[in-house]
């Protein structure tokens, strides 16, 4: 190891030079090797100094305590100390270590300041939490008084629920009896004072790990999900908050330093597995509200399967399957129309099918999907019975159910022998609710051409049957449907259409009287748009649907309602009318190649060409559809899978095509409604999105598109759009709307900066491309006023300043505009780049006597400002270089001409030019003989 004084010289060396961790490593042999207690004093103490500037504190109060416990005057580890207790918060601590400190050395300013300041700053703590003790005493008090009049109630309940988002009040409640007194709040049994005792807990376990585990063993796992179970959806969300910030805190949310109490904290594997299991629990317990299980099922989409592909570790996953899934089947299987069913919500089901889809899409190999239909395979043939008919329907729910979610799993138990036969069989029974479920499942197995295909041979007359001789509204819109679908397996290819000319008219018209009819109950009306998403793919369709006013506001009123499983519905049908799905490129030789070889070629529409399409996009607005979709955006976060967010960022592009239509978007929320679908979703569909919001932020007053905080949420994904992989129409408008934000506050333009856009933006300055050459040199324009930009143009080594000089020699009048203003901005805020100009290429003046000679006025106005600034630079060789120039010649010209008011901008600043020239004495005023 070596000798512990020049392991100690060796590590003060490295401490100098700045290499911590080289000198606590030294620090650490020299310990190990040194036997003399003064020696190990100084040895803890100098080690103490580096975890200081590590901020590891907890380390640095123990190394510290070790060199005073060998020499209790030693100074420099008692101030040390007191350092690394103030930064952990140990203020009375801290404050007793530089009491020492300062009776050691009476006179040392250092001491005495700091035994000042933290004099004052324990007297205020201690004035907060006595003044936040009696607050919260009283708050208490005032909410489980029965006589106090309910305005002081609510007013006490908000204040409790802000003060625990505050870490400070959030302990003050905890340690005076806080969670006793929440408990007997939800005791109570009133509505109101359950939603403000849970959402005071939430923010009490709000990235706190070790009061988060305090408070589910206080309270208790089965309490929380009791209070979840309430029949009551504004309680359901708020204990499913709290469940999920005490998730987060227990798996990471907390980056608090524990020090020596960490081990006493870290391990919440056991909370978060008995958690897991009063979830599965929930799921399919009968005494459960609907609400509740939809927020159970919410839980575990949100926090079971991996967020991130790349992340190995699926067990959550695996041990859901294993202690779950066919509780998650159940829920599924479920048929209200019979007796002796648990409570469902209009979105239960959906929600479990889109669990069930990332369970099984979390799986990583064949044996653990083999699993997983082994044990859907059992629950299917568990519960089909040929004698009890109820027990069967809900198999078949069940199947619906997966086809709904992991298609590939339902896809598979239907095509196993008898199912089909079951489904048909149940399709000809005389009970109402048999054919319901049967049509259904029918109509989710036919996803698929080839089963649309068999079903086209064998189930249409079937269907045809059912809609004719039933009198049950809600089969018979079924049957509908299940017809609707069958007769759009064709796609939009006006080739492949399945039934006879006319017939989809006739169905979707059907459709839109069903739509229309309040009569009918919205469960059954949600059918008729599941219709008319499929039979939109016809342009005919399309057409009769955007022409038919009434029914499109009727299906975004639908839109709108607490029923959120319409919404993938109603996002297709949108799709479908503005053609805003991908269509294949077709290339002329392989179309002539197939018709040769008699090939089926793609045809088009004549009703799916621009301007239809065009037209149907405006009617569409005229409806209402903006604030449908900015409904839909805030829809469940289970129901609105990242596939459903690509449909709405489609239509929301397609809908933004005409910049006269993006004010309409923006008045009724568009603006807001695109930022989620810009963050979160598909990587197409994040694009699709932030082009969208690039063409809205590119013509719009960004205060009105997106106010308040939400337009720094903006920029990051309009930066995305410049990359180099995204098209070319992409960067141009991400560009201009850059352009837009950077012109409108310092603070967006900081932002701008922070989120790295300039590099992105400097790269297409040198793009060939002269729209997106434009565009990005006048957002470096818009750019150049902040300061940290200006700080980049004055660093050596880099080309920025070269380039916007070259750009100001161009041919295009408006890129001449954009550079010439960037340069005339920069030259005015830093007079460095003046003659930094002149260094970094041999044609700057040429350059400039262009601009200055040039016949735009635009031009030679920024031309003149640019040689102003340089003559006011503070360097007088410059100046004296451009008078001794041929520019002293343009600038008499330009002053001597006539006032004109379309050039008097360039008239007035050349004659400011020479007054400059007067007062640096380059050149002489002119004096008439006597």
């Amino acid at each position: 190891m070596g000798d512990p004084i020049t392991l100690k010289d060796e590590g003060n060396k490295h401490f100098q030079a700045g290499d911590i961790d080289k000198a606590i490593e030294c620090y650490t042999n020299a310990l190990k090797e040194c036997t003399d207690k003064k020696m190990q004093a100084v040895i803890y103490r100098n080690r103490c100094a580096c975890y200081l500037k590590k901020e590891s504190y907890s380390n640095a109060v123990s190394d510290a305590s070790k060199a005073i416990d060998d020499d209790a005057s030693d100074i420099k580890a008692l101030y040390r100390r007191c350092q690394a207790l103030e930064k952990l918060g140990k203020l009375d601590m801290a404050f007793k270590d530089v009491q020492r400190c300062a009776t050691l050395e009476p006179k040392n300013k250092t001491f005495l300041e700091t035994l000042h300041r933290l004099g004052a700053e324990i007297q205020a703590k201690l004035r907060t939490t006595f003044s936040t003790d009696s607050r919260v005493q009283n708050m208490f008090d005032i909410l489980l008084d029965e006589e106090m009049d309910k305005e002081k109630k609510e007013k006490a309940a908000n204040n409790l629920i802000v003060l625990s988002r505050e870490d400070a009040g959030a302990e003050r409640i905890f340690q005076n009896n806080g969670v006793t007194l929440l408990l007997n709040m939800v005791e109570t049994g009133k509505p109101e004072m359950i939603l403000a005792a849970v959402r005071t807990l939430s923010g009490m376990c709000t990235g706190h790990k070790a009061r988060a585990m305090a408070i589910v063993n206080m309270v208790g796992v089965d309490k929380i999900c009791s209070i979840m179970a309430l029949d009551n959806e504004e309680i359901a969300l708020a204990t499913c908050n709290l469940f999920q910030c005490i998730n987060d805190s227990l798996t990471g949310g907390d980056t608090r330093d524990y020090g020596k109490e960490a081990s006493l904290v870290l391990d919440a594997s056991k909370d978060l597995r008995t958690i897991l299991l009063a979830l599965l629990e929930m799921i399919s317990n009968k005494k459960v509200s609907g609400h509740g299980r939809d927020q159970a099922l919410n839980l575990l989409t949100k926090n079971v399967p991996c967020r991130d592909k790349k992340d190995r570790d699926h067990s959550r996953t695996l041990f859901t399957i294993d202690h779950g899934l066919k509780k998650i089947l159940k829920v599924c299987g479920q048929v209200p129309e019979l007796p002796d069913q648990l409570p469902l919500t209009e979105n239960t089901q959906l929600i479990a099918s889109v669990l069930l889809n990332k369970l099984y899409d979390d799986l990583k190999c064949d044996p653990e999907r083999a699993n997983f239909r082994e044990i859907c395979d059992e629950y299917i043939k568990s519960k089909i019975d040929p004698n009890n008919m109820d027990k069967t329907l809900h198999a078949i729910n069940t199947i619906s159910g997966l086809l709904q979610g992991p298609f590939e799993v339902g896809n598979s138990l239907v095509g196993q022998q008898g199912v089909m036969e079951m489904m048909v069989a149940l399709c000809g029974s005389e009970r109402d609710v048999d054919q319901m479920v049967a049509v259904e499942a029918l109509i989710h197995a036919s996803t698929k051409m080839s089963r649309a295909s068999f079903f086209i041979t064998n189930g249409v007359s079937l269907l045809k049957d059912i809609y004719k001789k039933t009198k049950n509204e809600k089969i018979k819109i079924r049957a509908l449907v299940g017809l609707c679908k069958l007769g759009s397996a064709g796609g939009d290819d006006y080739g492949l259409r399945q039934f006879a000319e006319g017939s989809t008219e006739k169905l979707a018209k059907q459709c839109r009287k069903w739509l229309c009819n309040p009569q009918i109950d919205s469960k059954t009306r949600k059918w008729a748009i599941e219709g008319l998403a499929y039979l939109t793919n016809d342009a005919d369709v399309k057409d009769d649907f955007v022409e038919d006013e009434l029914a499109m506001k009727a299906m975004f009123e639908l839109a709108k309602s607490r029923d959120k499983t319409i919404v993938y519905a109603v996002a297709c049908t949108l799709v479908n009318c503005t053609n805003s799905y991908d269509k294949k490129e077709i290339i002329p030789e392989l179309v002539q190649l197939a018709k040769f070889s008699k090939q089926h070629v793609p045809e088009q529409h004549p009703k799916d060409k621009k301007d239809f399409i065009e037209k149907r996009v405006k009617r569409l607005l005229k409806a209402g559809v903006i604030s449908a979709l900015a409904v839909m955006v805030k829809a469940d976060s289970a129901i609105l899978t990242d596939q459903t967010k690509e449909m709405l960022a489609r239509v929301f592009l397609a809908l933004t095509e005409d910049p006269k239509d993006r004010g309409t978007i923006v008045a009724h929320g568009g603006g807001k409604a695109l930022i989620p679908l810009a963050l979160e979703g598909t990587e197409k569909g994040k694009v699709k999105a932030s082009f969208a919001l690039a063409k809205i932020a590119a013509v719009s007053n960004p205060e009105i598109a997106f106010p308040g905080e939400r337009i720094y949420e903006v920029i990051r994904p309009l930066i995305s759009l410049l990359h180099t992989d995204k098209e070319g129409a992409e960067n141009y408008e991400a560009l201009r709307g850059l352009t837009n934000m950077a012109g409108f506050s310092e603070k967006l333009r900081i932002k701008l900066v922070k989120e790295k856009a300039l590099p992105e933006i400097e790269n297409h300055m040198f793009e060939e491309n002269e729209k997106i050459r434009l565009a990005a040199t006048e957002c470096m324009c818009n750019l150049v006023t902040c300061k940290e930009v200006q700080a980049r143009y004055l660093e050596d080594g880099n080309d920025k300043l070269k380039l916007l000089v070259l750009l100001c020699g161009e041919d295009d009048e408006k890129l001449q505009i954009a550079a010439a203003g960037g340069l005339a901005m920069i030259t005015a805020a830093e007079k460095k780049l003046c003659t930094k100009m002149t260094r970094v290429t041999v044609q700057w003046l040429e350059i400039l006597q262009r601009l200055c000679l040039h016949t735009n006025p635009s031009v030679q106005h920024r031309g003149l400002v640019i040689l102003y600034n340089m003559l006011n630079s503070d360097d007088f060789e410059l100046a004296k270089k451009l008078i001794e120039s041929e520019i002293l010649e343009i600038l008499t010209v330009i002053a001597k001409a006539e006032d004109n008011p379309k050039r008097q901008d360039p008239i007035d600043v050349a004659r400011t030019c020479l007054v400059k020239a007067m007062d640096l004495g380059l050149i002489k005023p002119f004096t008439s003989p006597s």
